[in-house]
């Protein structure tokens, strides 16, 4: 449907996300989930914002909560938009980061476990269809070829 058909009491829904690319050593880290049944999926730390919430607090709450890891932003990645073969529209902000403590938090319930990837393990994972999204390696790849911006670009 597009935004012209729809009724015009109707607003399109866009969702609000974030996403950081955390990276020490070479290695990434990334949030095994759950995904229904035994099925299990692969993202970078990441969740929606939410209300009262700018993405700069979203994702320091979301590493937090997903990885009991303390991080640094380092840089904007920008805001990626990616639509779902079933409609939906998001707006996902990217971020990177490191690492700098870990906390003695428990994870959020739908993270099955935390691990430390590398880029080819993360490639061997999407040709898996293991990936959340086409954006998990896309965020990677732009983080390594240095394509960000300071965070004073978001205002909050």
């Amino acid at each position: 449907m597009t935004t012209s058909s729809l009724p015009s009491t109707a607003r399109p829904i866009i969702r609000s996300t974030v996403a950081c690319v955390i990276q020490q050593d070479g290695r990434f880290l990334m949030v095994e989930e759950a995904k229904g049944g035994t099925h299990t999926v692969f993202n970078q730390p990441a969740g929606h914002v939410e209300l009262g919430e700018g993405p700069v607090a979203a994702i320091q709450r979301e590493v937090q909560e997903e990885t009991a890891w303390q991080v640094s932003l380092t840089g904007y990645l920008g805001l990626y938009v990616f639509h779902t073969p079933e409609g939906e529209t998001f707006h996902s902000h990217g971020f990177t980061g490191i690492p700098e403590q870990p906390l003695t938090t428990s994870l959020d319930p739908a993270i099955v476990a935390t691990h430390w990837l590398t880029r080819d393990e993360i490639v061997a994972l999407e040709a898996a269809q293991r990936l959340r999204s086409p954006l998990v390696l896309k965020r990677i790849d732009d983080a390594l070829n240095h394509r960000h911006f300071p965070l004073a670009v978001i205002q909050e």
